[in-house]
């Protein structure tokens, strides 16, 4: 195996890691929370600084990651999470429910941080392995370690997902979070061990901004990247769980299918290569197939919110069958997304590149988990189904002016 793709392995395996813990952890504060009460609005507001901290660590950590190098924050991501595992543990039943929300907010913001400074730097090791690996034209082998990476990592957060609703039935929150934190532990002894302490380091920009001077394309596919994913969380991360549990789920059955659908996800990430036509400048075919997709998505939460609306017979199983088509249609928009930024990104800046553009993803979690408290507990399932069509018809709109030629920008 070679040093390229031996590193690329390594990145992965660790952010698998991370990733079945960050999945786990959000299903122990979504039910641990609900099942004490919690209103849809609160639960959404839980996660809020979460998704507004991973827009900062963001930004941040592409300069860092350029500046010290992707091993050193990698290992700060898994520091800084195994931090937020400890101070949540740390919540006390007797609190006050204004304390405990309080103290959950502020533990979610450290893990948020410590997301997207490992996805940063992960996504950025991809970028400079395969550069170095690679021939000049060789996108093919960048879209295929771009989607398995994406793919794998999402089909661990839905194993992370069951086992988070395993954890909490089986040991409780506190001891959850310790055997979740010793895992991070040995993952992130394997990462400071095996991998070149400088990798990725290179020269940072110097100022804001130079540093916010991107590319048109970077920028353009930043803004689609804000309302694409925006338009998952809105019905995702509150509205979905809650109306199944509504009509009569269980947690054990939520945390299951929401399992399911995110592994499925992965997989259809991963196979992305294989559905999406190729081009030799990598850009040609590609562009276009996020556009498509991204038209085809917009239509199935509109059918979906009609479906809500008339409140057809077999609802729930409508709405379950609905949202495993947009699941397919999402992974691939996901990783045609996930392959550009790295094909529009220059290979010097390509930390801060990626950096920049999750930031974007971040902020469109943000929105898609603000949204998904306020439209479900206002107008249900239907109005936040809604709010996702339009969001995707932004998202097709933006992805109409992404160019088919590589610019690079430094």
């Amino acid at each position: 195996m070679s040093h390229a793709a031996r590193h690329y392995a390594i990145v992965t395996a660790t952010y698998w890691g991370f990733t079945l813990s960050d999945g786990a952890l959000r299903m122990l504060v979504l039910f641990h929370f609900y099942r004490l009460g919690y209103s849809p609005f609160t639960l959404a507001f839980l996660f809020l600084l979460y998704e507004a901290a991973g827009i900062v660590a963001n930004l941040i950590g592409g300069w860092l990651a350029a500046r010290f190098g992707i091993t050193r924050m990698l290992s700060i991501g898994l520091s800084t999470q195994i931090l937020g595992f400890g101070l949540l543990s740390l919540l006390d039943p007797t609190w006050t429910a204004t304390l405990s929300v309080a103290w959950v907010v502020m533990a979610q913001g450290i893990c948020g941080i410590a997301k997207d400074l490992t996805k940063t730097a992960s996504k950025s090791a991809i970028k400079i392995t395969q550069a170095a690996a690679a021939t000049a034209n060789d996108n093919g082998q960048l879209f295929q370690w771009v989607a398995w990476f994406t793919g794998s990592k999402n089909a661990m957060k839905g194993i992370g997902f069951f086992l988070g609703g395993a954890l909490l039935e089986s040991f409780g929150f506190q001891a959850s979070l310790w055997l979740m934190a010793g895992l991070l532990g040995c993952v992130l002894i394997g990462v400071v061990f095996s991998l070149p302490q400088m990798m990725g380091k290179t020269k940072a920009s110097r100022s804001t901004k130079e540093f916010l001077a991107k590319s048109r394309a970077i920028n353009l596919l930043a803004a689609a990247r804000v309302v694409l994913f925006g338009a998952r969380d809105v019905w995702f991360v509150v509205g979905l769980p809650v109306f199944l549990y509504s009509v009569g789920w269980t947690f054990s059955m939520v945390g299951t299918f929401l399992a399911l659908w995110t592994i499925a996800y992965g997989v259809v990430q991963g196979l992305a290569p294989q559905i999406v036509k190729r081009s030799s400048n990598g850009l040609q075919t590609e562009v276009p197939a996020a556009q498509h997709w991204s038209a085809i998505l917009m239509l199935i939460p509109l059918a979906l919110a009609v479906a809500v609306w008339q409140d057809i017979p077999a609802l729930a199983w409508v709405v379950v069958i609905g949202l495993g088509l947009f699941g397919f249609a999402f992974a691939i928009n996901s990783s045609v997304h996930s392959y550009l930024v790295l094909a529009y990104a220059g290979s010097e800046k390509a930390a801060e590149d990626v950096g920049f553009y999750y930031a974007a993803n971040a902020l469109g979690r943000f929105i898609g988990t603000l949204l998904s408290g306020i439209l479900y507990q206002y107008g249900g399932l239907s109005a936040a189904l809604l709010g996702s069509a339009l969001m995707l018809l932004l998202c097709w709109l933006t992805t109409l002016k992404l160019p088919t030629q590589a610019h690079s920008h430094g």
